[in-house]
């Protein structure tokens, strides 16, 4: 395949080097200093597009690639307010458009175990339960997309919560999940769910010891997508 790189930070560098070490060939390699390069590329002889950016460029990377009829794979958290809107366009141009918040096959099997877990406890009113992320410092965006993603997991199943927040902007009469977000390096990312009674603690992590599995799992996501069409996910590359 042929494959544009849309955002050529660290992630993006790892993705590139995995790709081609699979046999693929990268397009162009496109960041925030050479965006104008955009339109000189020919969308015929673009097999797909993998988005690692930024939160103030995945937008419009996304809908670059949508326009142009390239099925793209995003895994730029922090600007999912705006995805009702690429979800329409993506239908809209019959188009093929793949978002998670993270691509390690392991982590996407932690959310499945965090709601079987939160299903559990949805009636165990003693335990309170809260989140804890840690990051490398070059992250923006907090909390995380992951957690944002485990956080909307245990949301579905214990029902008397009504919402998440940053830990620091929780009361303590809200009926909130609160998220701790520290940034640490060179962390890549861990996860820790707690419940918490007088009794006892039950906790579940996910810790990624590098980018790897991230990059990775964009690139098999990828090569997955191809001949896809429509707005995809985890749940449609693993079936979940």
């Amino acid at each position: 395949m042929n494959i544009l790189i849309l955002g050529y930070g660290k992630m993006g560098k790892i993705i590139s080097e995995i790709a081609e070490s699979r046999g693929h060939s990268i397009a162009a390699k496109i960041n925030i200093d050479n965006r104008n390069e955009l339109d000189q590329l020919n969308p015929a002889e673009i097999d797909v597009a993998i988005e690692f950016s930024q939160p103030e460029a995945a937008v419009d990377n996304i809908k670059w690639a949508i326009s142009k009829g390239i099925p793209i794979v995003s895994g730029t958290t922090g600007w999912l307010a705006q995805k009702p809107e690429l979800d329409k366009m993506t239908l809209a141009h019959d188009g093929a458009f793949f978002y998670a918040s993270n691509y390690s096959i392991g982590v996407n099997i932690f959310f499945k175990v965090n709601q079987f877990l939160a299903k559990l406890m949805a009636e165990q009113n003693d335990y309170k339960v809260s989140m804890e992320e840690v990051h490398h410092t070059e992250k923006k965006d907090a909390p995380s997309g992951t957690a944002i993603t485990l956080a909307e997991g245990i949301l579905e199943q214990i029902t008397q919560l009504k919402t998440w927040k940053l830990s620091e902007e929780v009361s303590a009469s809200e009926q909130v999940l609160p998220i701790t977000a520290k940034r640490i390096d060179p962390a890549p990312g861990t996860h820790i769910i707690r419940y918490q009674s007088a009794i006892d603690d039950i906790e579940i992590s996910h810790t990624a010891h590098s980018r790897q599995g991230f990059a990775l799992g964009a690139v098999l996501v990828a090569e997955w997508i191809k001949d896809k069409k429509g707005v995809l996910s985890m749940d449609d590359f693993l079936s979940f």
